[in-house]
Parts: C-alpha cells; structure tokens; sequence
C-alpha cells in the first residue's frame, strides 16, 4: 500500500510532540520508510525553522530518508552541506554529522573535518564516529588526520569512538596511524586502549600479541572485536587462550584456526590444491589467492576485471566439505564463463 506525503505529515507532527528523541526518531525513520522523497521536502521545512529541536529533527529525517533510498542521499547531502555553513547549534550539529553519514556522500568530508575540531565534545564525538563511515580514503587523506587528532582528545569517549574508527573501519596503515593506535594502548581509559590494541592487531603489527593476550586473559576484555583481532593477527603465543573460549562463541573458532599452526597450514595447503586445481581446470581463469593485511583469512579471485568472481577460501572449503578439488569445481560451475559448457 502507498502511504505518501500524508503519511509522512502525520509521522513528523508526531515525531515534534513526542516526548523523548528516542520515540521522535522511531517515527522520523517510519516517516522515510513511508516516502523517502516526500521525507526530504518535509526536511527541507524543518530545517528552516528558528527552533534548534526542529533543525535537528530535519536533520535526522534527511539521514533516515538517505539510509532507505539511495536516490535521495545526493540531494540529502547538498542540504546539509549547505546548512553546516550557518548552523552553530551542537544538538543540530550532532544531528547534521550523524546524517551526513547516512548520505554515504563524499561532500560530507570537509564539513565532518572542520567539526572534529569543534569546541563542544558532543559534536567532536558524533563526528569521531561519523567519519567511520569514510575512513577507507586515502592513507594521508584529511578523514584519517581527523580521526588520528581525535584519537589524542581529551575525552576518553572521543579518543575510544575514534580509535575504533581509525583502528576497525579503515585501512590506512601509515607510520602516523601505528603510532597513533600505540599511544592508545597506553590509554588510561580501557575501552580506548582496548581499541588500540585492536588495531594494531588488525595491522599484524608484533607489537599486539603480548597486549591481546591481556584482554583475553579477562572475560570483560574479550568479545568479538577482540577475537577476530586475534583471527587477523594468527600469533601461536594466543592459542592457549583462545582454547579456554566455547568454540561455538561467535569468532572462537575462526580466532583458534588463525593461531593454531597445524590447522594454518592445514588450511593453507587446501588453499594451494584449490588453486592448483582451478590452474588445470580453467588456466584462461587466471586463479590467484591472496591475503589482505587488515583483514583475516584468504581471498581467491579467478579473472580480471570489476565483475570477476571472489571467493573467501574459508567460506568456500566449507560448502565443499573441506574437499579443496571439490571448492575448485563448485567455483569453476560459479564463473559466468561455465553457462552453456
């Protein structure tokens, strides 16, 4: 059934009398769901209001409207580029840099780096976790400067949502980033250093092992992040560790598999036979394996291009049964190339 900008009117009057932000942005996000275009005009309004409640609640509608419809992030982002250019508000501002998040939009950048340097702490950490969403651009660029500044601000908050920013949802991995994620594991607050750990580890930098052993020797420090640092990092010395863990946890498993050097090889070798094999089967494939810094684990690709087929060796050793020459036919009865063979 169409709901349309009725809908959306009736929505956003409920989300303005509603007496907490929790309940205002479940029915702002209902909203979106009902008409992503008639939720931006509705934005449009709110944004030009005097009072800093509604502003903010525009805001929140524009990144509501750009998480369900893809269509509307670019006009969403140009609005709120624009409003960032008069806004002083910090509720207003905190609402803007979550939105521009939304919006997945590369105009978003320069204003989120000129609001990690804004005085209220609010805003800085809104805008520590907003540039998450951007933190795969380049290594030197100005989103990896903001987080590595933020990682170093004076509240713990801050330095721990941009840690993991910097350390979990980017890539970069220069001589400022390490020394920035060093000085973090250092950090008087323990979810900020357990962040820099993280991170290190996720970079396979030595450094991390003795300190992941540390959080995995407590139960309150080991949880998923930690894990699948310990699953990135393959060190041997956490395996006894990792074996006091219920394997059936989510990421034990994987973690034990990454540090146990028989199953590692186990793994490696059936990585080596899939490939061999694909090599017989379909040398015009091009078959290669290879293994990416940042993340766990092995990626096999066959051909070139944007639309060649990868494959997570794990993932696919698994639907074969652990059988590396039946993985190479099941990838090779994959391949576009294979219909009508």
């Amino acid at each position: 059934m169409y709901l349309g900008n009725d809908m959306v009117t009736e929505l956003v009057r409920r989300a303005l009398e509603a007496p907490d932000r929790h309940t205002s942005e479940d029915l702002l996000r209902r909203a979106a769901e009902a008409d992503a275009h008639g939720a931006v005009a509705r934005a449009g309004d709110l944004l030009r209001s005097p009072q800093p409640l509604e502003r903010a609640l525009g805001c929140d509608l524009l990144g509501f409207a750009s998480d369900v419809h893809e269509d509307v992030r670019a006009e969403a982002a140009v609005t709120l580029t624009a409003l960032a250019t008069q806004e002083s508000d910090p509720d207003v501002l905190c609402s803007l840099a979550r939105a521009l998040e939304q919006t997945e939009d590369s105009r978003a950048v320069p204003v989120l780096v000129a609001l990690a340097e804004h005085e209220d702490s609010e805003v800085r950490q809104r805008t520590a976790i907003a540039l998450g969403g951007f933190a795969d651009g380049p290594s030197d660029g100005p989103v990896v400067r903001a987080l590595v500044a933020l990682t170093r601000d004076a509240d713990p908050d801050i330095r721990d949502w941009a840690t993991f920013s910097l350390g979990f949802q980017s890539q970069a991995d220069t001589p400022a980033v390490r020394a920035a994620l060093w000085e973090r594991t250092r950090d008087a607050d323990p979810d900020a250093r357990a962040e820099g750990i993280r991170g290190l580890a996720r970079r396979r930098d030595p450094r991390a092992a003795a300190l992941l052993r540390e959080l995995l020797a407590d139960p309150d420090g080991a949880e998923i992040l930690t894990f699948r640092a310990a699953e990135i990092l393959g060190a041997p010395e956490l395996l006894p560790l990792l074996q006091d863990y219920d394997p059936d946890d989510h990421g034990v498993a994987e973690a034990i598999a990454a540090c146990d050097p028989a199953q590692k090889a186990r793994h490696d070798e059936a990585a080596w036979t899939l490939v061999h094999t694909l090599e017989q089967l379909r040398p015009e494939l091009a078959p290669a394996v290879w293994a990416t810094r940042c993340e766990p684990g092995l990626t096999l690709g066959l051909g070139s291009g944007p639309d060649a087929p990868v494959y997570d060796v794990a993932a696919l050793l698994a639907r074969a049964g652990g059988d590396p020459l039946r993985a190479a036919e099941l990838a090779d009865g994959d391949h576009p190339s294979a219909i009508g063979r």
